[in-house]
């Protein structure tokens, strides 16, 4: 076949988007041009997410739109999503090619495997799903040397999770923790760095679980950090029990590291983490924060939080927001509790209805906008360096959009290309949850 062209679409988080990128650049090497997902193509891949059910209704969605795009494309699901509704997905049969979460690397391979199949039958299709449970437990690598949108880096160093917390679906389609050879991480910085890349983000499923021979996240961290070229480095999601003293302490020091942590909360009661199967208590996470403010000045603390989980009291709620407030908070991501088939918190008792979770995630987040609005407001007149990415259009005018080491989100005004450029200047207004970056020098 000439002239081969693919379309991506991603759902989901970082750990995805970085997979995706592998296999965007796996089809590249194959022949394929990568076209939008809006136009007709040869092939469809959907990269498909299960966190919550309105995750998986945008998975068959998308799946059922590239089909409509082009009905003699081949449509392939995979992803979460191919991993926990396998069965829904085949019974659907509108996915052509259903690729489990640790088959990515086989995408290229799969498809040239259906179109010999359809030279016999025309109505084959195949399905790739093992047991994400069984057998081995080894990091599938997905190296990606191009990067062609983005101006960060977003590098996968840890699949899978051991937690099984009582309402989350994940460990049964990432499987169990595994960790990436720091030798191969530091060889992707080396090659993305050459290719003027100067951001680097590190995730995974469940990134403080890193654990290589006798290498720790931390030791990671220094490692990539020493690299010539790497201008920041920003972490993913930590769990709060990994942020010890001495792990705030070492990361204080290297001057690269972004001053930017996402902790994960989930609820601020007691009652609701233990329900939940979190592995720490309120104090335990603000031990924590306690710990990130003696090092380091005022740093942009994120995390999720979920309205509504089986038994959650008004009392326990009210527990939540106001730990939330004492804590201060950059941004919360606030969810409604979505009941996840095959989960213990499916057949809790308690189950509050949809208009009970609903109100409570509006009451949490009108108050992660207060946070966020009081933390903007700490920053004005400071002088911040923020890394460029694209152009927004806000209240009429085009301005340059990216963000400063603390992840606050920046206006600069340039008629000139300054995707990917440093730009230093001072903080001087808030504007629809952006503040401008005026005097930039580069």
């Amino acid at each position: 076949m000439k002239n081969k062209t693919a379309a991506f679409h991603n759902l989901g988080c970082k750990v995805n988007a970085y997979e995706m990128e592998g296999m965007e650049e796996s089809l590249r090497n194959a022949g394929y041009t990568i076209v939008p997902f809006t136009e007709k193509a040869d092939v469809y891949v959907i990269n498909t997410c299960t966190v919550t059910r309105v995750a998986d209704q945008k998975s068959r969605q998308m799946i059922s739109r590239a089909k409509t795009l082009n009905p003699d494309a081949i449509v392939v699901a995979c992803g979460c999503y191919a991993n926990t509704g396998k069965d829904v997905l085949i019974k659907d049969g509108v996915a052509d090619i259903i690729l489990g979460n640790n088959e990515k690397s086989q995408l290229n391979a799969e498809i040239e495997k259906l179109r010999t199949a359809r030279l016999s039958d025309k109505n084959a299709r195949e399905t790739f799903v093992p047991d994400i449970n069984k057998g081995s437990w080894e990091f599938e690598e997905t190296t990606v040397s191009m990067k062609e949108e983005h101006t960060r880096a977003f590098l996968k160093v840890e699949d899978g999770c051991n937690q099984f917390c009582t309402y989350c679906i994940i460990p049964f389609s990432r499987g169990r923790e595994r960790s990436r050879d720091p030798e191969k991480v530091v060889e992707e910085v080396k090659t993305l760095v050459d290719k003027g890349f100067r951001e680097f983000v590190l995730t995974g499923i469940r990134l403080t679980s890193y654990s290589y021979e006798d290498l720790t996240l931390v030791d990671l961290i220094e490692k990539v950090s020493q690299i010539d070229g790497v201008h920041r480095i920003r972490l993913g999601s930590l769990e709060p029990k990994a942020v010890t003293e001495d792990f705030a302490k070492r990361l204080s020091k290297l001057d690269n590291l972004c001053p930017h942590f996402h902790l994960s909360l989930q609820s601020g009661s007691a009652g609701v983490l233990e329900r939940m199967n979190r592995h720490y208590t309120p104090e335990e996470f603000m031990e924590s924060v306690r710990y990130l403010r003696k090092y380091f000045d005022d740093p942009a603390l994120t995390a999720d939080m979920i309205c509504g989980f089986p038994g959650e009291s008004e009392e326990e709620f009210k527990e939540s927001v106001e730990f939330a407030e004492n804590v201060a908070f950059y941004e919360i991501h606030v969810f409604p509790y979505s009941v996840r088939q095959g989960t213990r918190a499916e057949k809790m008792s308690g189950q509050l209805s949809k208009k009970e979770k609903a109100d409570r995630t509006k009451i949490l987040r009108d108050k992660a906008a207060q946070m966020k609005q009081a933390y903007l407001e700490r920053h004005l007149g400071k002088t911040a360096e923020a890394l460029l990415e694209e152009t927004t259009e806000l209240n009429g005018k085009t301005y340059w959009t990216g963000y400063t080491p603390e992840y606050i989100r920046v206006l600069f005004d340039s008629s000139d290309d300054m995707s990917g450029k440093f730009v230093t200047g001072k903080l001087t207004g808030i504007e629809d949850g952006f503040i401008h970056l005026s005097d930039g020098q580069e």
